[in-house]
């Protein structure tokens, strides 16, 4: 298999380029999706969280309150780091184990994560390149504020609390630009699946 890593701040259009590669045959292992997956009530994710922040972050219904929990840890960057020890752990595990269902096959698996540590965090999972999603700051604001209904200095507390796009861009093996309108984003979709069908499956993340 090919192991690819695609990542990009939030606001940045990460899954719509991961919904396209999904689209022409590419397995997604999804941080997000696994992360909502183990953090459902009884789980041992919800349990840590529970313990740390108490009844105030869940709903009703016995769930997790998303948003209760996202105004504690980005305004708080103790918090987030408490946050990030109690789900990443977890979160990795299981994207290991969806990745190496598809080992020995000729499969190009993404793992889609938005909060990337680095290349030596995609090295140590086992990728072979890592694909960014970038459009300036203020467009990713803006789409937050006016297609996901975030406050903007919520939009702006997340983007500040993520890693800065020159350090993500530097980490980079292809950019997907979607600073543009949806017909650019899905030729530069395309360019980057056509490169990717260029690279050897199984090999090391290139050194820089």
């Amino acid at each position: 298999m090919l192991l690819v890593v695609l990542t990009g701040g939030i606001g940045a259009g990460k899954s719509s380029v991961s919904g396209a590669m999904a689209s022409r045959g590419a397995v997604i292992v999804d941080a997000d999706a696994i992360v909502k997956q183990l953090q459902q009530p009884g789980g041992a994710i919800h349990r840590a969280m529970v313990d740390r922040w108490g009844a105030t972050i869940v709903a009703d219904d016995g769930a997790l309150d998303r948003q209760a929990v996202a105004d504690i840890v980005f305004n708080d960057a103790d918090e987030l780091k408490a946050l990030n020890e109690i789900v990443h752990p977890e979160t990795r595990t299981e994207m290991r184990r969806q990745a190496e269902a598809n080992a020995g096959t000729d499969r190009i698996v993404v793992l889609d994560i938005p909060l990337l540590a680095g290349r030596d965090d995609a090295a140590k999972r086992g990728a072979s390149a890592i694909v960014v999603v970038d459009c300036p700051v203020e467009v990713a604001i803006e789409r937050l504020v006016e297609h996901r209904g975030f406050e903007r200095a919520d939009a702006e507390a997340r983007i500040a609390n993520q890693v800065g796009r020159d350090e993500r861009l530097g980490w980079a093996d292809f950019v997907v630009d979607n600073g543009g309108d949806l017909d650019q984003l899905a030729a530069e979709i395309e360019r980057c699946w056509t490169w990717l069908q260029t690279l050897e499956h199984g090999a090391a993340l290139p050194e820089r």
